[in-house]
């Protein structure tokens, strides 16, 4: 579990989180994130240089126990995916 928080008020939780992640990936990368209420997502906006990333983690995904490690691995892909954007 990233958060025990919901909606909103876990954004800043997970920003945190991603930032901390995105600094040993790649020191340059910066990560904002917002809730999405309409879909229930947390929309996590990667940042290095011009390029940008955007994806979503979903509700279940941040609140579930257990699922941290999987939030992390897709975290690093999608940092890893920005590299390679032309």
């Amino acid at each position: 579990m990233l958060t025990t928080k919901k909606g909103e008020a876990a954004s800043p939780e997970i920003q945190d989180w991603a930032n901390r992640i995105a600094k040993q990936v790649d020191n340059a990368v910066t990560v904002d994130v917002y809730y999405d209420s309409d879909s229930s997502t947390y929309v996590l906006r990667l940042a290095k240089g011009a390029r940008v990333l955007v994806f979503r983690l979903s509700e279940a995904q941040v609140n579930s126990s257990g699922r941290e490690t999987e939030c992390e691995r897709t975290l690093q892909r999608k940092i890893k995916d920005l590299w390679n954007l032309i």
